[in-house]
């Protein structure tokens, strides 16, 4: 369902943001700035659409709120701000996912207050991991503001699928306010999932989807047969081919430890081997960069996979000690691992070739069979698990994304 919108207002807000860049642009400077006509705006983001709207499509409207921190404007005011000032809406409840309203939580998250609007905050990484009849008591329409990464295995995209079913059998509306996709809507990598309705792997797709929020609500919402009265509220200015950075929007971390674009492009590579006996970098200042463990050998594993060729990425011997989470406060050899080229970098054939080396060395000081855990595909693990040579894994699963892509094709909004 997308709503028509109000083009005059949107010129009028379009241009008072771009105004508000040359001035800032200009007092950063110093200098006299170019016609705020002639300046990339970047893209809005489905909560800048629906602030250029003056909330229309909530008009009436009683509010459940599902956000964090991430749900800001481009101005950087927050949706919770925003909607408990907007006219004819009313801001019900609110809902944090993993990491709680802030995004600064590590660990289960417990039910708290909002000190901006009064509002309970019920937390969906707690108790539960969707919203309860009692939590949505008075809500007639849920809104969905969180920033995604792009990762099947990020749990955001889980929230808002339990909290779409839940919306689904009791009629509520879901509107959900698409954001990009960091690492591109282009790229797509990896073998589906065996099984899906999981925290980590909600909806049968690719490890690297290559789809925004929005989209995937699609795709839910018909695959799943959820029947939600779900609205989109879709970007302006976004491609598919883009990076974050090419958005001029400012980088916020999703999460406590996703501090940067190359940490997100590195995700599902370093992220897939978190079950096992690893440290990924956590309790470091660069999380997911970089890979390590007492019994590691760093200068070893640097030699053979950088043997392999890897495309767009090098690793380099490393000793580490974190200062939390797996192997706190243990020094730890490892591997830094740098990025040279995202647009080429396979983190499929990466991730896998990495937990391969390191069966191959350190035998079953690795423990090779967590990697499921979060890959959630036995046959494609077990063929991995018995090569011994540099292999190229893309055929394993080629066909099955070849299907993916033809069935996500409906569902993509954007060019």
């Amino acid at each position: 369902m997308n709503l028509p919108r109000p083009t005059g207002c949107r010129r009028t807000c379009l241009a008072s943001l771009l105004i508000g860049a040359a001035l800032v642009a200009g007092c950063a400077t110093g200098q006299r700035t170019t016609s705020p006509a002639d300046r990339d705006p970047g893209v809005l983001t489905g909560l800048d659409v629906l602030v250029c709207d003056n909330f229309q499509p909530l008009a009436g409207r009683k509010i459940g709120l599902i956000t964090n921190h991430t749900g800001i404007d481009r101005e950087g005011r927050s949706l919770i701000e925003l909607l408990a000032k907007a006219p004819n809406v009313k801001l019900v409840a609110l809902f944090s996912p993993e990491h709680g309203l802030k995004g600064a939580v590590d660990e289960k998250v417990g039910d708290s207050t909002d000190s901006l609007s009064g509002l309970k905050v019920y937390s969906l990484y707690g108790k539960t991991t969707r919203p309860t009849p009692e939590m949505l008591d008075g809500v007639d329409t849920l809104v969905y503001d969180i920033q995604d990464i792009g990762t099947r295995f990020y749990t955001y995209p889980a929230t808002l699928g339990y909290a779409m079913e839940e919306a689904g059998k009791r009629g509520i509306r879901v509107v959900v306010l698409d954001r990009p996709n960091p690492i591109t809507g282009t790229h797509v990598f990896g073998p589906l999932n065996d099984r899906d309705g999981q925290f980590t792997a909600y909806h049968t797709v690719p490890l690297v989807h290559g789809m925004t929020i929005g989209e995937l609500a699609q795709m839910f919402n018909a695959e799943r047969k959820l029947n939600v009265d779900l609205q989109v509220i879709k970007m302006e200015g976004w491609r598919r081919t883009m990076w974050y950075d090419d958005t001029l929007l400012p980088w916020i971390n999703p999460s406590p430890n996703m501090r940067s674009l190359t940490e997100a492009t590195l995700y599902p590579a370093v992220g897939m081997l978190e079950a096992c006996n690893l440290s990924v970098g956590r309790g470091t200042d660069t999380p997911f960069e970089r890979i390590g463990a007492p019994w590691l050998d760093g200068r070893q594993l640097a030699v053979r996979l950088n043997s392999l060729g890897l495309k767009g990425v090098r690793f380099t011997a490393f000793h580490f000690t974190p200062t939390g989470s797996a192997y706190k406060d243990k020094d730890c050899g490892g591997v830094q691992i740098l990025l040279t080229d995202r647009d080429a970098f396979d983190p499929l054939e990466t991730g896998l070739s990495i937990a391969r080396e390191l069966k191959n060395l350190f035998g079953d000081k690795f423990e090779f069979d967590k990697v499921n855990n979060l890959l959630f595909n036995k046959d494609v693990l077990a063929k991995v698990k018995a090569t011994t040579a540099p292999t190229t894994y893309r055929p394993l699963w080629q066909k099955d994304l070849d299907d993916f892509l033809a069935r996500r094709a409906k569902y993509l909004l954007y060019k």
